[in-house]
């Protein structure tokens, strides 16, 4: 049996608890892996509050992307072997002591890149990679990121000022100094929003990447006209309510490692700012729960 950290009901963090499942097989196109680290997203406690959907069988493991050390790979596959140092997104839920990879959407981890950066590019740094992929803007046009100081904000910010674009993102006063970090201008959220991007970009904005949603990204679609170039990952009945789109995923194991090959040589840094234990597993959801989390948060698993 392996230790994993999931939840028994769709509901609050009072329906989380630790479960002990056996021990996986890989199935066709899949990885075994014993664990070494798990990025936590917004998209883990979502789930678990049912807004994704509650056909999941339960109890569920929660836990969306991982690293590390290849035990089997399953039929089919022949890019990893055994013994292999691997990170990607998971098929089985990863806060847990060993789980499944889907190898299609997994890459050999670099020398240069520890366990813990590795296992938060696959949701966190790819998706900000689609998302760039899907604007497909040139250079010297200027994105704005609603949340630049989350995970997926700050990878956005950092792949966009390597593209030349020019970056604005709302954030807190408090994250001014991160956001500038960044290479990007920060804009203070809250009433008249609108008005201060206007003022840091006075020729307007091109594109809209919304991670909030909500009121968040009502109060701003007025500095864009033409919305095809709003995407969102938070919220996109919002975005196609306002005339935008979602983020279409569109990863590969081939775009992951060039990922985790800018990781590696330093020019990408996915600003991990909490680590906790598998056994403080619930610190770790809860604090990303509470949307005031600073890049990532990683569970390390012994």
């Amino acid at each position: 049996m392996a230790k994993a950290f999931g939840f028994v009901d769709y509901g609050g963090a009072e329906v989380q608890e630790f479960l002990d499942r056996p021990v996986l097989a890989p199935g066709p196109g899949q990885l075994a892996i014993t664990v070494r680290a798990a990025g936590v997203n917004p998209v883990d406690w979502k789930i678990r509050r049912g807004h994704l959907g509650r056909e999941r069988e339960l109890p569920v493991v929660m836990g969306q992307e991982a690293s590390g050390v290849v035990q089997q790979v399953g039929p089919g596959v022949t890019a990893f072997t055994p013994g292999d140092e691997v990170f990607g997104l998971v098929a089985a839920g990863g806060f847990a002591e060993q789980t499944l990879l889907r190898a299609e959407l997994s890459a050999l981890k670099p020398e240069a890149v520890d366990f813990d950066r590795a296992a938060v590019i696959g949701v966190s740094v790819a998706t900000a990679d689609d998302a760039l992929r899907q604007l497909a803007l040139g250079a010297g046009r200027t994105l704005l990121i609603l949340g630049i100081a989350g995970g997926v904000g700050s990878a956005a910010a950092q792949l966009a000022r390597r593209q030349g674009l020019d970056v604005l993102g709302t954030a807190s006063d408090a994250n001014r100094p991160f956001v500038e970090s960044l290479g990007a201008t920060q804009v203070r959220y809250g009433d008249g929003v609108a008005e201060r991007i206007a003022a840091a970009a006075p020729d307007g904005v091109d594109a809209i990447l919304d991670l909030v949603g909500g009121d968040a990204l009502r109060a701003v679609a007025a500095v864009r006209t033409d919305r095809t170039e709003l995407v969102s990952t938070a919220d996109p009945a919002t975005a196609a309510e306002l005339g935008g789109k979602p983020v279409d995923r569109s990863t590969t194991s081939e775009t992951l490692a060039a990922l985790a090959a800018l990781v590696a040589a330093g020019d990408l840094d996915p600003h991990i700012t909490g680590r906790h234990p598998l056994a403080r597993a619930a610190e770790a959801v809860a604090a990303v729960e509470s949307g005031h989390v600073r890049g990532k948060v990683v569970i390390e698993v012994a």
